[in-house]
C-alpha cells in the first residue's frame, strides 16, 4: 500500500466529515495537537506527510504520534490492511511507530493529553476547552476558505 494513498484516505475522510454524518451535511474537521506542541499552522502537504508517517518529528525534535479512529470505521480499508501498511513502514525504518488507533472520540481526546507530539482529526463541533486546534493553510475551522470538511 502506497503511503500517499493512506494519507489521501485519512485526509479524504476528513474532507467529507467525520463519523456517520450525512454527506450533504458538511462540517469542518479540526486538526488537534497536544497543548504542549509548538505547531500553530499546518499546510495540506504537511498534513499528508504527517498522516502518511513521512514526517516523524515536529519543529524542535518532538516525535510525532498519530492518534486515529479505528481504520475500518472511516478509511475504507480493513484493519489488517491498515496494520500491514504501518508494520511495513516501521520495519523499513520509514516510520517510528504505528498510529495509536482508538475506537472512540472520548479516547482520542484523552490520548491527546498523554502524547506531547500527538496529532488527530476531530469534528470541529467536538472540540472541547483545553484542546489545541491548529490552523490549516492559515485558517481555523469555521473561517471562510478552511480546507477540511
Amino acid at each position: 500500500m502506497d503511503c500517499k494513498w493512506v494519507a489521501a484516505l485519512i485526509l479524504g475522510w476528513a474532507c467529507v466529515g467525520l463519523g456517520h454524518a450525512a454527506l450533504a451535511q458538511t462540517r469542518d474537521v479540526a486538526v488537534v495537537v497536544n497543548p504542549e506542541n509548538p505547531a500553530s499552522n499546518l499546510t495540506i502537504p504537511e498534513l499528508r506527510k504527517l498522516f502518511a508517517g513521512e514526517k516523524r518529528s515536529w519543529a524542535g525534535g518532538l516525535s510525532v504520534k498519530l492518534i486515529v479512529r479505528a481504520p475500518g470505521t472511516h478509511l475504507g480499508v480493513s484493519e489488517s490492511e491498515y496494520k500491514q501498511y504501518w508494520a511495513s513502514r516501521v520495519m523499513r525504518g520509514e516510520a517510528q511507530s504505528e498510529p495509536l488507533v482508538l475506537p472512540s472520540l472520548g479516547m482520542q481526546r484523552e490520548a491527546m493529553g498523554l502524547f506531547d507530539g500527538g496529532i488527530t482529526l476531530v469534528a470541529a463541533e467536538n472540540v472541547k476547552p483545553g484542546m489545541k486546534v491548529v490552523k490549516v493553510n492559515g485558517r481555523m475551522p469555521g473561517e471562510a476558505g478552511y480546507p477540511l470538511h
